[in-house]
């Protein structure tokens, strides 16, 4: 199955799952086009994603079974450390960098809804940005840049590498060229 058969697969197995819906996002974690391990469901309203399990309580990568032998990919999951933060607040979700590198986020949400192509922003270590905005999210219209019609989009996920970002101003156009990647996807209902 092709990676984006698999982004396919995983956006209706999550927007469209029956029963409990108790989860305010899943978060999927990517090395290029590979999902390793399982879907994370997150209920609390904050979420810890860490490398090693000093470091946090929540979603542990470095307890993941990858395949991935790239050393690209090893030397980036090594500079994860502490990771990120998610946190559902009541204007949206935001996202605290507490690595050491930076990371890099697209959303839906953080840019203009009419701009022809959604912008990567770059999340220095210390700092967090609102990624996620619920009620703007609502509003959005699928846009129409190329990168979109070569993959599934729906409004209400959020894309983080970390260490390496992508886009128009790297030469990874896209975030299946990262070597760590997270998508979350929001429950929308």
């Amino acid at each position: 199955m092709g990676f984006y058969a698999v982004l396919v697969n995983l956006y209706s197995q999550v927007l469209q799952e029956p029963g409990d819906r108790s989860h305010w996002c899943v978060v999927a974690y990517w090395e290029e086009k590979t999902r390793v391990g399982r879907l994370y469901s997150v209920q609390e309203p904050s979420l810890d994603i860490f490398y090693d399990l000093p470091q946090g309580n929540g979603f542990c990568l470095g307890q993941l079974n990858s395949d991935n032998k790239s050393q690209l990919v090893q030397k980036v999951r090594s500079k994860i450390g502490y990771g990120i933060q998610l946190t559902k607040e009541v204007d949206g979700v935001w996202v605290y960098n507490r690595s050491s590198y930076p990371i890099f986020i697209k959303s839906a949400t953080l840019d203009n809804p009419d701009s022809r192509t959604l912008l990567v922003h770059k999340v220095f270590p210390g700092f967090s940005i609102k990624a996620f905005d619920y009620e703007k999210a609502y509003t959005l219209q699928r846009p129409n840049d190329h990168e979109f019609t070569q993959q599934p989009w729906t409004g209400f996920t959020v894309q983080i590498s970390f260490v390496k970002g992508w886009g128009q101003c790297y030469t990874r156009q896209f975030i299946s060229s990262c070597p760590c990647w997270l998508e979350v996807i929001f429950n929308n209902r």
